[in-house]
């Protein structure tokens, strides 16, 4: 009898995960395909099946940590989850991108970080997205000017440690951001730009800095995701950062995210790029080509892990006139067809946009309406007024914003509470 139950539970087991692949996006609506993209309005989010139940067997993981497991954040069904996929999540969220710019090193401020993670989780905050490393003028990722780096400053990952500590602590996900176009007008600018033209230089990279990051912090399941770099549109466009070519940078991406997915199997962390606009997010008419695409990121680097696992672009109000409003949009299908031009086959958030608003609008009627289009997150800049004269948001505007999703939907925003 025993026997037949477990033959019976790997049926069920079986049969959900045909469901659950069937079920996954796929696909891309371009002006040519103007596919319709299912309404992911409020009430008809992806239902997300429960897993069979498992026979009442020991394991050797302590309640503890299977308590935190429950925590960390996957991606089933095209839907941000938790709780083993077994409960959606939207991800409400903010930038708070630096405190005092190049933050974590020997002057990391640790009790402000710890206060503002607190301030967070008081507004009804359940993510942060946060430069880890600004421009490396500090100096932490020790890299020559040939790119190769040898390694990487201890009082680096000692402040990380520390913040690590504090978001477990308040409850908020992480979205640490790797590298920015502010590297490549830097004073160690000749590095960073030789290093993404190496193959040799990116695995230095990739060796001395991403892969100790994910054997320091993988286990953490408040580690929600990795941002590789902020804007690579400038590092490709501007002339002060080194007008690069894609196929360099797109390699960089391509390398570290099959390095990320190959050693997270066990506890998998997921990886993207924040673009700037979907010029060179999303194919078709109008749009330069997707530089972050499955297809292009295999192409340079042979290897089916070189993949991003979701869409985090950027918005603010100078580019609407070319690709359109994402807080009334869709993020899937052609402008024409009321999308915002991105691919289908990955879920996707606004991961960085005016903490005042957009023109016409509130903050808190963007955050509605992303939630309202399809969206899966929203992350305003920034909860600190972060930058030199830059007055957009603070945490007083943004908390109202992210205060009223959490009310219209606990279950989504803290569905472990």
């Amino acid at each position: 009898m025993k026997v037949l139950r477990k033959r019976l539970r790997l049926l069920i087991i079986i049969v959900f995960a045909i469901t659950a692949s069937g079920l996954m996006l796929s696909g891309c609506a371009t002006d040519d395909d103007d596919a319709s993209v299912e309404d992911s309005s409020p009430g008809t989010l992806p239902d997300i099946e429960n897993p069979p139940p498992q026979e009442d067997e020991q394991s050797p993981q302590t309640v503890e940590n299977i308590e935190r497991e429950r925590r960390r954040i996957s991606i089933v069904n095209g839907q941000f989850a938790v709780d083993g996929g077994t409960k959606p999540i939207w991800i409400n969220g903010v930038n708070i991108p630096w405190h005092r710019w190049n933050d974590f090193d020997s002057g990391y401020d640790e009790d402000w970080w710890d206060r503002h993670l607190a301030e967070l989780r008081a507004n009804s905050i359940n993510s942060a997205r946060i430069w880890i490393n600004c421009n490396n003028d500090n100096g932490v990722v020790i890299i020559d000017s040939n790119g190769m780096v040898s390694g990487v400053k201890d009082e680096h990952w000692d402040a990380l440690d520390r913040l690590f500590i504090s978001a477990e602590r308040h409850g908020i996900y992480l979205m640490p951001t790797f590298t920015s176009f502010d590297h490549f007008k830097s004073r160690n600018a000749e590095g960073w730009r030789n290093m993404v033209k190496s193959d040799a230089a990116v695995d230095s990279y990739i060796e001395h800095f991403t892969l100790p990051f994910l054997a320091r912090y993988k286990e953490n399941p408040f580690l929600w995701s990795i941002d590789l770099m902020n804007e690579p549109d400038w590092v490709h466009e501007g002339e002060e950062n080194g007008q690069l070519a894609w196929e360099d940078i797109s390699r960089f991406f391509a390398r570290n995210a099959a390095a990320i997915r190959e050693n997270s199997r066990d506890f998998p962390v997921l990886v993207t790029v924040g673009m700037a606009f979907p010029k060179y997010n999303a194919d078709g008419s109008g749009y330069e080509g997707n530089k972050v695409s499955d297809a292009f990121l295999q192409r340079l680097y042979s290897n089916e892990n070189a993949r991003l696992d979701f869409w985090s672009p950027h918005y603010y109000d100078w580019v609407g006139q070319w690709y359109g409003i994402p807080f009334t949009s869709s993020p899937f299908g052609s402008r024409s067809g009321g999308g915002w031009g991105l691919c289908n086959s990955k879920p996707a958030i606004l991961a960085e946009f005016s903490g005042n608003g957009s023109e016409g609008s509130t903050l808190t009627e963007d955050y509605l309406g992303l939630f309202n289009n399809g969206w899966q997150g929203a992350m305003a800049w920034s909860s600190n007024n972060a930058g030199t004269g830059d007055r957009l948001g603070g945490m007083d505007n943004i908390g109202a914003a992210t205060r009223y999703i959490a009310e219209l939907h606990p279950a989504l925003v803290f569905p472990l509470g």
